[in-house]
């Protein structure tokens, strides 16, 4: 039986899948996104545009990847499952092929404090994985390991995992990683950015603790 809190989700899930396409941030079939549904995964399918999508074409998933509900599920479900039962602080997980976290993707760069605002992320670096094929278990191993205390990482050329406490925040720090590989591949162009220290990262992560207090 389909619960009140599941066609909630479904909506929202379709919603941001839509909104990520709108942003540039995903492209025809390309990205995935999933959303924790009590002790299920709620995933997108394969293969199916984001513009063709309907609620009932999303996939319910038990917490180990055992099809409940639905048509195939996205090809990266495995990261989807492992990043939902390893961090049980995370409500979503977005995948993107955005062209900035791409491009550095395929440079296989770990984004460094190139901007303060890179502690949304979790961290001082947005990490990047070694290359990996698609869809394979090795993968999600890959990803579990960059995404150790942080919300973002970078997989070696192929896009970006963005974590959130729900599908809101999860497209919020999407964004914010597309825009600091932007600066980042900007001021690579430009020259060799100033890095900053680990001492001003952590004035500035006490800072953000101290808004979120006040907010």
């Amino acid at each position: 039986m389909t619960t009140m809190n599941e066609l909630d989700l479904r909506q929202q899930l379709l919603d941001t899948s839509r909104r990520m396409v709108e942003l540039g941030l995903n492209r025809g079939t390309a990205g995935n996104a999933s959303v924790r549904c009590d002790s299920n995964i709620l995933i997108t399918p394969s293969a199916m545009p984001v513009t063709e999508m309907r609620e009932q074409d999303l996939v319910l998933l038990d917490a180990d990847g055992k099809l409940l509900q639905g048509g195939k599920p996205s090809s990266e479900w495995r990261f989807h499952r492992d990043i939902l039962k390893a961090r049980t602080e995370i409500g979503a997980v977005l995948h993107l092929h955005s062209t900035f976290a791409t491009t550095i993707a395929c440079l296989r760069l770990n984004v460094p404090a190139v901007h303060y605002h890179i502690a949304i992320a979790g961290g001082d670096t947005i990490r990047c994985t070694p290359y990996s094929v698609f869809g394979e278990q090795n993968l999600s191993d890959l990803a579990l390991d960059a995404l150790h205390d942080r919300k973002a990482c970078l997989l070696g050329n192929h896009g970006m995992i963005a974590l959130g406490n729900d599908l809101k925040d999860a497209l919020s720090v999407a964004v914010e990683v597309e825009y600091l590989c932007e600066i980042y591949w900007r001021t690579l162009q430009a020259g060799e950015p100033h890095i900053l220290t680990e001492q001003q990262m952590f004035e500035v992560k006490q800072k953000f603790v101290d808004y979120k207090k006040r907010s």
